[in-house]
């Protein structure tokens, strides 16, 4: 599947939300001047488990392209986003995005969802040394032991996540974990990241690995039932974490113990019901930042054009391509080596960071140091449909994410 937005197509074009449309064309993109287009790339797992948040991180960056389109593009150049469905298959994400680069000739890869695909997707891109910019896979090695020139994250790691969100887990509700958690990149470090801050204050826990997709909890959750524990942590994504959140309050499991996690996203949150709704998580982006006043004209904005409320995803894709955006204008250039050298230490302006604070993507780890914020889900308050989430705490990214010394990467660049 591939989907093309550019300059030609209309705002309601490039804001369908259904992706299950025959493929468009993609022949080169020419503008009134013959300028070429700068072309993005981006494979997600539009379909899958996954397919709800792709899909909107697929959104905002079509909404993105299509502002900056509308304001003389990248360097004077429009943009075109070209998209591939990864089927959340890691050998489907690598063919895709072998295609993109030496058939497509994108400028620039973004994606995927899918931690596993996304490392897997940086041996590709950074042996064709095209900028590589993650939106939304968290896996630790990314921009830590396995970081790389080329590569860029949004999203937080798992550890960040995690550390955010223990202390008040544990201070709240105890240090009695049982985590259910995704047999892949993403489920593996999330854990690992848990464990280590559960254990520095002498906690105990058990776990359940178990498939991405997931479906059937009963046997997981009667294990879980048997182990009382504090907190349960709900690892997992997508459509396999709402099922198992169906599934815990038909057990009655929310009148035994806490809920909770590091990722509980607003897609996964209205697609579940009231009784469900509920827990301590740690949002990436939230919606409802009432002291920041950039946020609430990208709220009102992105709510005319697009039907609805923007979430974290929607923001990842937003910001990855006006990251690409800022770093052309630095470097003077699209060239991935110029790109790459402009986004470290590249700060975010407060129109795209949509949030208090400094936001910088470090230059040790090529890592986005944002905010994270750490609260309550809950049933619809007074704010509406989407007011599904109370922040009790902003958690500094840099804080939350350590040194880059300890992330284990050490970045080498080309020559």
């Amino acid at each position: 599947m591939s989907i093309v937005s550019g300059p030609r197509l209309g705002r309601r074009r490039l804001l369908q939300s259904s992706l299950l449309i025959p493929a468009l064309a993609a022949p080169p993109l020419i503008s009134a001047r013959g300028e070429t287009p700068v072309k993005i790339g981006m494979v997600d797992p539009l379909t899958g488990i996954l397919s709800a948040l792709a899909a909107s991180e697929v959104e905002g960056a079509k909404y993105a392209v299509d502002l900056i389109n509308k304001s003389g593009g990248i360097l004077g150049r429009p943009v075109q986003l070209l998209v591939e469905d990864s089927a959340n298959d890691v050998g489907t994400g690598v063919q895709k995005t072998h295609k993109l680069i030496e058939r497509d000739k994108v400028d620039v890869i973004f994606g995927d969802v899918n931690s596993g695909i996304a490392y897997a997707m940086s041996q590709v891109t950074t042996a064709a040394k095209v900028l590589h910019i993650v939106p939304g896979g968290h896996t630790d090695p990314i921009t830590g032991t396995d970081c790389k020139w080329n590569v860029f994250r949004i999203c937080n790691t798992t550890s960040m996540d995690a550390s955010a969100v223990t202390g008040d887990l544990i201070k709240r509700f105890g240090k009695k974990f049982y985590f259910i958690t995704p047999d892949y990149a993403y489920g593996h470090t999330l854990q690992d990241a848990f464990v280590k801050n559960l254990k520095a204050v002498g906690g105990e826990f058990q776990a359940a690995v178990l498939p991405i997709n997931t479906t059937e909890f009963s046997a997981t959750l009667i294990q879980a039932k048997a182990y009382k524990p504090n907190v349960l942590l709900n690892n997992m994504g997508g459509l396999a974490q709402i099922d198992c959140m169906k599934q815990f309050v038909q057990f009655g499991m929310q009148k035994e113990m806490a809920l909770g996690g590091a990722l509980f996203e607003l897609e996964s949150i209205k697609a579940v019901p009231k009784e469900a709704q509920a827990g301590t998580w740690a949002m990436e982006w939230w919606w409802d930042q009432p002291n920041v006043p950039e946020v609430a004209k990208f709220v009102a904005d992105f709510r005319k054009a697009a039907g609805k409320t923007p979430s974290a995803r929607h923001w990842f894709g937003f910001t990855a391509v006006h990251s690409v955006r800022l770093a052309a204008a630095k470097a003077k250039a699209v060239d991935s080596v110029k790109m790459a050298t402009a986004m470290e230490g590249l700060e975010l302006p407060p129109d795209i960071a949509l949030q208090p604070g400094k936001i910088v993507y470090r230059a040790g780890d090529h890592q986005l140091m944002s905010n994270i914020f750490v609260g309550d889900a809950h049933p619809p308050g007074k704010g509406g449909p989407d007011d599904v989430f109370t922040v009790s705490a902003v958690v500094p990214g840099e804080k939350a994410a350590g040194s880059v010394e300890q992330t284990g990467c050490k970045m080498v660049h080309p020559a």
